[in-house]
């Protein structure tokens, strides 16, 4: 199995392959044209996005720059999908986001994992856990939502939370760490 099949698997992989830092930089320079472009230049945005996503649901998307990702391949949007300004997402897992969602500012989500152990660490040694969010979802500004969360359909996330767990379907969610505190 190759690391980035194990990356892509949830094992334990070392992040300094060859091969997964060719890809890595390989998407910093589409990143770096994508946040260069002028904002009035709405098909040349969407062209890229196009070519840097895994799946995109429709041309009816908007990723307000600057952008960040490290791979965009594994990173799937739904249909009317909008992220403002500083969306970050490390997509060493897959990130799946559904229909009509929407990204507030500063928003990050993290599919990487690294040990507790400094010495697994330091040898570069990591995991990640796939990202998913349903459909209809509101992710207030700097939510942070971390490796192997789920979180449901019609789900707003108040701003400043951290997901560190499974979010349920119409709930409103809250805090650090975040959790529902009124079904919709």
């Amino acid at each position: 199995m190759t690391e980035k099949e194990k990356m892509l698997s949830g094992e334990l992989y070392d992040a300094c392959d060859e091969q997964l830092l060719k890809e890595l930089n390989e998407t910093k320079e589409v990143i770096h044209r994508y946040n260069q472009l002028s904002p009035s230049d709405m098909t040349g945005r969407l062209e890229v996005l196009k070519g840097l996503l895994g799946h995109v649901g429709d041309d009816n998307i908007l990723i307000n720059q600057p952008f960040y990702c490290d791979y965009g391949k594994h990173i799937s949007v739904g249909k009317r999908f909008f992220a403002n300004f500083n969306f970050t997402v490390l997509d060493e897992a897959l990130v799946t986001i559904g229909d009509d969602c929407f990204i507030g500012p500063n928003v990050s989500i993290y599919t990487a994992c690294h040990s507790t152990d400094p010495r697994e660490r330091n040898a570069r040694r990591e995991w990640a856990r796939a990202v998913t969010i349903g459909d209809n979802v509101w992710i207030g500004g700097s939510v942070t939502i971390l490796a192997g969360v789920t979180i449901g359909d019609n789900v707003t996330i108040g701003a400043g939370s951290v997901v560190t767990r499974d979010i349920p379907s119409n709930t409103v969610a809250v805090g650090n760490p975040c959790r529902p505190i009124k079904s919709i």
